[in-house]
């Protein structure tokens, strides 16, 4: 018995130590199996934080993907390069204090200068740029990552004179509307659409005759591949089609225009917004909380606003607005002197949302003297009326009315004088009886066989047109105008029209009797309006007097 108890224990011993040998050598072979998997398919993922600078987030995903940000195209206008950039979706956005733009000579990788850049900029609709000082010649325009020192390798180089810049598909029809400079169609007139083509893929191997070309514009058929995504020659990496037009005869216009890979559409199940606004702006950051605070007060819904290289947070301020419960939104538009194009891509984006939409600049206030409704008792009226497509307004031009500074609660208190006759008027117009070649004067569109205008009476709706303000902000005029065929001030061109203010010149020089002109007739209407109807019976402030200071903390 003993030595049967002797064999038991040891018996027992031996297992429990073999047991623990297995269960040792196991963990140890799980461990190095899982860092071997590991070191196959984890990827790390960067968090930023505050502390870190952007650039640093950027560079350590560059480690693993060097062409993670990249330069996607540059564009040279007369006075600035435009640096088109790729993002992947998480990555960091430079600002300026991170990058250089530096310019290299040809087949070299060398740096001859680094300039700072003005601005960058971004949108949410994934447009992501830098503006860098205009390029010496004979020289090629990057950027440079100050955190790390790399430099990103240069994207094609184009120029602005000559340029396709902007594609969309119009669902109504499925034809492919390409954005076109250097064309030099006449204003106001279709030219003969079958002398052009649209070409797609970076080969332009496949192509589409035009429908229609006027100004900037030409419409063409769209290939089934590409409504229906199948096309894929010369696809880009990012799934877009590059798409260009070319006159029968000659090669295809170089082109930065990307066309997405689409759907066809589903229908739509109805207006989303009875009365929008569409404009264009550079520099009127500070105007924006007055010009949509107070339209939205009168029936407006929704502003699209396009932004023509302004410098002075119009994002934040627009952010400020949306963040407010207004519905607008900022859309980038670098591409200088096309309002008319610019008017043009806005009504077809606010097609299938807006059963009416106006084109007014920021300085243009839609008055209604009686205190009627805008919608209820003026478009809506008006498009029950068969065949009105348009509207057109009247605008009085107010000028500085004695003033020497920017008036201080705002534009509609403080201007109060202007000419006794109206000097040209704005349209509202229902997107869908717009003309398929989209022909705008800025001022009205061309509308499509079977539509018509009506001119608003004066005592319904008017726009109170603040055009000639105090010489601080009438100055900014003489930088570069907006529209595609209006001669900007410092141009011996068109000296007689309308666009400019009556024998002031080619020189951005204050005359003396500024503040006493363009004024006819007093006019306190709208002042008096949203004083007595607008001002806070608390604070006394009108209400875009407490979003402006709400904007500013």
């Amino acid at each position: 018995m003993k030595d049967r108890r002797r064999r038991s224990v040891f018996s027992w011993r031996a297992l429990f130590f073999f047991l623990t040998i297995v269960l040792l050598f196991l963990a140890a072979f799980s461990s190095s199996l899982s860092r071997l998997w590991l070191a196959g398919s984890f990827q790390p993922r960067l968090i930023s934080k505050p502390n870190i600078p952007a650039m640093e987030v950027i560079s350590a995903e560059n480690c693993q993907s060097p062409a993670a940000v990249s330069i996607r195209e540059t564009v040279v206008f007369p006075d600035e390069a435009v640096v088109f950039l790729k993002y992947p979706p998480s990555a960091s956005l430079f600002t300026k204090d991170d990058i250089s733009c530096i310019y290299l000579s040809p087949n070299s990788s060398h740096a001859h200068l680094h300039l700072s850049p003005s601005a960058t900029d971004s949108d949410g609709g994934g447009h992501h740029i830098v503006r860098c000082p205009p390029p010496p010649r004979d020289t090629i325009v990057s950027l440079s990552v100050k955190h790390n020192g790399d430099n990103l390798t240069p994207g094609p180089m184009q120029r602005w004179d000559s340029l396709a810049y902007v594609a969309m598909i119009d669902d109504s029809d499925n034809t492919t509307l390409v954005f076109v400079k250097g064309l030099n169609l006449r204003s106001g007139r279709n030219a003969d659409a079958s002398k052009f083509k649209c070409v797609y893929g970076l080969d332009s191997r496949l192509s589409a005759d035009a429908v229609s070309a006027a100004q900037e514009v030409v419409r063409c058929r769209t290939p089934l591949s590409v409504l229906n995504g199948s096309h894929r020659l010369g696809l880009n990496p990012d799934n877009s089609i590059k798409v260009s037009v070319r006159v029968v005869g000659r090669q295809a216009v170089d082109s930065v225009a990307r066309l997405q890979s689409h759907e066809l559409p589903r229908g739509s199940s109805g207006k989303q917004h009875k009365m929008c606004v569409c404009t264009m702006l550079r520099n009127q950051a500070r105007f924006l909380p007055e010009w949509i605070v107070y339209h939205g007060r009168v029936g407006v819904e929704r502003w699209f606003i396009y932004d023509n290289n302004s410098d002075d947070d119009v994002e934040g301020v627009v952010g400020s607005l949306a963040g407010a419960g207004y519905k607008v939104s900022r859309h980038l538009w670098p591409w200088i002197k096309t309002q008319e194009a610019g008017f043009a891509h806005c009504a077809m984006r606010a097609r299938d949302s807006c059963e009416w939409v106006g084109f007014i600049d920021v300085d243009e206030f839609l008055h209604l003297p009686s205190g009627s409704s805008l919608y209820g008792d003026v478009v809506r009226p008006l498009g029950e009326e068969e065949g009105v497509g348009e509207a057109r307004v009247a605008c009085h031009s107010f000028g500085p009315s004695g003033l020497r500074e920017a008036p201080a609660r705002g534009v509609m208190a403080g201007y109060t004088c202007r000419l006794a006759a109206p000097e040209r008027h704005k349209s509202i117009v229902r997107p869908e009886a717009l003309d398929s070649s989209l022909i705008n004067l800025v001022h009205h569109f061309h509308l499509k066989p079977g539509f018509r205008h009506v001119n608003v009476n004066r005592t319904s709706l008017v726009i109170n047109h603040y055009k000639y303000q105090v010489w601080e902000v009438f100055k900014e005029k003489f930088y570069r105008r907006v529209a595609t065929y209006v001669s900007d001030w410092q141009q011996e061109r068109n000296v007689g029209s309308k666009d400019r203010a009556p024998g002031l010149g080619t020189k951005a020089v204050e005359p003396s009797d500024w503040p006493s002109r363009f004024c006819q007739v007093k006019d306190t209407n709208l002042r008096d309006r949203i004083l007595d109807t607008f001002t806070d019976p608390q604070t006394g402030y009108l209400p875009w007097e407490d979003q402006h200071r709400r904007s500013q903390n």
